[in-house]
């Protein structure tokens, strides 16, 4: 049998009159024709339904009762045919989550591909991730510093819908007092009501620590009690500074970097676990340009450099003017002078604001006069 050529041999479905033809592997192939020449036929009813006959039946029988019995089609024999997959055709979507991958579904087989034989590596070192014990976890929590407080805690729910009522009582029963339910931590005396169709993510509180040379044991134990809990996961919560996530599954020995056990989700940009940090999954970033919002950098603010609808200092006395008179008068630069010869960092503070400081704003209109901070 020539492993190159997929041959089919007596195709006689619907309006195929028993058809010989040979089809090359590995390529793209196109089937053209008339309506009614058997186009379909051909690919849906013959080649496909072999395929996924074949697929089927080398399922044990446990499997194939969930699946069905699938008719052979009305071919001779069809050599040279592997497992085969179908895609319907949809109509196409501006949707910027929705792309060839997701709207052919092969992108489903993508992520499951890549969560079943993909080996992870460190983003920071390159190194391959291996599993973590928990001698080593407990070195690495001893690492974080002498007198750290630190809060072990438990993930047993990460990013998925429901109230999870039974779930909080089972783990109120068990004697735990506290829980971080979607990053706020909540008693479990309380009544916890979350919402059936948003995703959460609930943390069980297991102990709470500082760090010292005597610790190590009941550090130990603490997280054999996390991991059972979770599943291999604990995070460690360093009071009023940064969280690590460790796991018994991945976990690189040089960075101390953990993740989870790979699942598909991690591939989809479509969620927030794989999706990228920066745009969110959608592969563009809205960012000002500040050649659009002043493109005459010879003109000064007062004399309207701002383009930006509802910036224009030209109109009367606006709102803008209000709050440009006011970054001017708390920072301490001129208005008059031309945006080419200001300081960079003022020229900032019109862009991008003044990131959270409060500025004292002072209005005057018809009715009253006064100020507000801003």
């Amino acid at each position: 049998m020539n492993k190159d050529v997929l041959y089919i041999k007596g195709a006689r479905e619907h309006n195929l009159k028993n058809i010989d033809l040979s089809i090359p592997r590995e390529k793209l192939v196109v089937i053209t024709g008339l309506s009614g020449s058997g186009k379909s036929s051909l690919a849906f009813d013959t080649i496909y339904a072999e395929g996924q006959r074949r697929y089927v039946e080398s399922l044990s029988a446990y499997a194939r009762q969930f699946l069905g019995l699938m008719e052979k089609p009305d071919v001779d024999y069809i050599e040279g045919l592997s497992p085969a997959i179908s895609i319907d055709q949809k109509a196409t979507s501006r949707n910027p989550r929705s792309t060839v991958g997701t709207v052919t579904e092969i992108y489903d087989y993508l992520r499951l591909l890549f969560a079943r034989i993909g080996i992870p590596h460190c983003p920071k070192c390159g190194r391959e991730i291996h599993r973590q014990s928990i001698d080593q976890m407990v070195d690495a929590i001893m690492n974080l510093g002498a007198r750290s407080r630190i809060q072990l805690l438990a993930p047993v729910v990460r990013g998925r819908k429901g109230e999870y009522v039974k779930l909080l009582e089972d783990i109120r029963k068990d004697g735990y007092v506290r829980v971080r339910v979607d990053g706020v931590m909540r008693e479990l005396s309380d009544d916890i009501e979350l919402e059936k169709n948003k995703k959460h993510t609930i943390e069980v509180v297991v102990d709470r620590l500082i760090v010292k040379e005597d610790i190590q044991q009941r550090l130990s134990d603490s997280l054999e009690t996390v991991m059972a809990l979770s599943g291999g996961l604990a995070i460690v919560d360093v009071i009023d500074g940064d969280e690590f996530l460790f796991s018994q599954n991945y976990a690189c020995p040089n960075c101390g970097i953990s993740i989870e056990e790979m699942n598909p989700r991690m591939f989809s940009f479509n969620t927030p676990y794989g999706a990228c940090e920066a745009c969110d999954g959608l592969g563009t970033l809205m960012e000002i340009d500040p050649s659009l919002v002043l493109p005459n950098v010879e003109l000064s603010l007062a004399e309207g450099a701002v383009v930006a609808p509802g910036w224009s200092m030209s109109n009367g006395d606006t709102v803008a003017q209000m709050y440009l008179k006011a970054l001017a008068k708390h920072y301490g630069f001129d208005l008059k002078t031309p945006v080419m010869d200001l300081d960079k960092k003022f020229v900032d503070l019109v862009l991008y604001g003044t990131k959270g400081e409060k500025i004292k704003v002072q209005y005057d209109r018809d009715h009253g006069s006064g100020s507000f901070p801003t």
